[in-house]
């Protein structure tokens, strides 16, 4: 099987999450106290050799939550190094042994992590504050030749100036602070970040006016993540993040619908197959 390349329009391509925290969000984090690094890398290898099977071509992973402050509390950061520490010896495990199958990511928001795990095989750099807290991600992904998925966040959910004009305005702005530092156009994928700083409405408004969004930055490739997030949990009645499924499925084929070119997920297999239905559909 030889390694995917990134291209646009004939299929949508699923991103396997890989979390190495104690603290995901969504209760899948690897990183569970007393594991030492060899156990971590081994469930992180068990789970993107599973991923893989099931049908991702992209695993993205991260050793350190990005769930939103304003909806889940306060945590605390976690140093450039001891993120290193977790990212990069699973970066290189997988590179080793799935590299010819799958692309690999890295979710950070640090330079000096992107460029580690860039060195260690990643070929994407998923950048939740798009290069706008640490421009050095930028600039990693420019010297590595690397993709970078530039995301919108804000701290709180107000949008005084309009929701949808602050999120294309602010990806407007991060793919050209982006090109400036020497990352290619067709190396950015946008992301309006469902559920960072947006409540339940605005990432219904933003899902629903997807295929707009995407025109109005240009028409560069839409990364969505909506999987097992807390507003289908308030859409579904307050059911928890593991029973989410159908929530996740439902935004997943809908967002493929309105143009998503990856999908980035925890249920791999299920979504995989959600993919291959409303790409037959959809790009037929």
């Amino acid at each position: 099987m030889s390694r995917p390349i990134l291209a646009w329009g004939e299929r949508t391509w699923v991103m396997g999450i890989i979390n190495l925290t104690d603290d995901s969000f969504s209760g899948d984090g690897l990183a569970a106290p007393r594991r030492s690094i060899g156990e971590v890398v081994s469930a992180a290898l068990a789970q993107g050799r599973a991923f893989a099977d099931a049908g991702a071509e992209i695993l993205d992973v991260g050793a350190e939550s990005s769930r939103p402050r304003n909806a889940y509390g306060d945590h605390a950061p976690v140093s450039a190094e001891a993120e290193a520490a977790l990212a990069v010896p699973v970066m290189a495990a997988l590179a080793a042994e799935l590299g010819d199958r799958v692309l690999l990511s890295i979710d950070t928001s640090k330079g000096d992590v992107a460029r580690e795990a860039l060195a260690a095989g990643a070929s994407i750099v998923n950048d939740v504050w798009a290069a706008r807290r640490d421009p050095s991600t930028a600039d990693a992904a420019a010297a590595a030749g690397a993709h970078l998925v530039v995301m919108h966040t804000q701290d709180g959910n107000d949008y005084p100036d309009g929701l949808f004009e602050t999120v294309t305005g602010w990806l407007r702005d991060s793919v050209e602070v982006a090109v400036e530092r020497g990352v290619p156009r067709d190396r950015l994928i946008v992301d309006p970040g469902i559920g960072f700083g947006k409540g339940t409405a605005h990432n219904l408004e933003l899902l629903h006016r997807l295929a707009e969004l995407k025109a109005a930055v240009g028409g560069l490739p839409l990364l969505i993540g909506t999987s097992r997030k807390r507003f289908l949990g308030e859409l579904l009645g307050g059911t928890p993040p593991d029973d989410r499924l159908e929530g996740s499925a439902a935004s997943v084929a809908l967002a493929i619908a309105a143009g998503a070119d990856i999908v980035r997920v925890h249920d791999v297999a299920a979504m995989a197959r959600v993919r291959t239905v409303a790409d037959a559909i959809i790009r037929a």
